[in-house]
């Protein structure tokens, strides 16, 4: 479990692709001695797990699912990636509770100041229409961010200047691939919502959203 602030921006050294599989290697800052193999560890909000260390370099094995459903794909050697450690019993929870499960990627459709904000807009998946909402909370390469503006085909987050410093987004490009984790508790709702419908036969969300009441 992650909170989606990031801990550090790390660097790809290499992605070394093995048939369906990958192993990343990357230079981080973070205190690698307090790290341990097997230690989970959201890149770009995905979860990995520490296949090995030495120094200031960590490996993790991606999976051909991992590859598949987020931006680490296309990810070379040199490109700027978020770090964050799991969080621990007890630990303040200072953004929201992510997974480190990415639901789906987004283009970043624009990207700069709007007057004194830094805004992101981006394209809006399907799988994530009813999960976008006004205020609502989302993780974009990991980090926690709330949303600003939300339309039928895109919504639009405001960066702070922390956060724009802090993180990959300041190297980020229009077109550019980011991963999107929606929120764990509107998730839960929305099956909680999904199993009652199935059972009763009635309208529910995804029926409101497909037909445009949600947008």
């Amino acid at each position: 479990m992650f909170t989606g602030l990031i801990e550090d921006v790390a660097t790809v050294l290499e992605l070394t692709r093995r048939e369906k599989t990958a192993r990343l290697r990357v230079q981080t800052s973070l205190p690698t001695a307090e790290i341990r193999l097997g230690d989970s560890v959201a890149v770009n909000g995905a979860c990995l797990t520490v296949e090995s260390y030495t120094g200031n370099q960590l490996v993790f094995h991606c999976l051909g699912e991992t590859l598949a459903r987020t931006n680490l794909n296309t990810v070379v050697a040199g490109d700027p990636v978020n770090l964050e450690r799991a969080l621990r019993l007890g630990d303040r929870l200072g953004g929201h509770l992510v997974s480190g499960h990415i639901d789906a990627t987004a283009a970043i459709l624009d990207l700069g100041k709007r007057e004194a904000d830094i805004v992101l807009r981006l394209a809006m998946p399907a799988a994530l229409r009813a999960l976008v909402v006004p205020k609502g909370s989302i993780a974009v390469n990991g980090i926690s961010l709330t949303i600003a503006e939300v339309g039928h085909a895109d919504f639009a987050l405001h960066i702070i200047p922390h956060t724009w410093n802090a993180t990959n987004l300041q190297t980020a490009r229009k077109g550019d691939l980011v991963n999107l984790e929606g929120d764990m508790i509107g998730k839960f709702v929305l099956r909680r919502e999904q199993v009652q419908r199935e059972s009763t036969g009635g309208v529910g969300m995804d029926d409101l959203s497909e037909a445009g009441f949600l947008t």
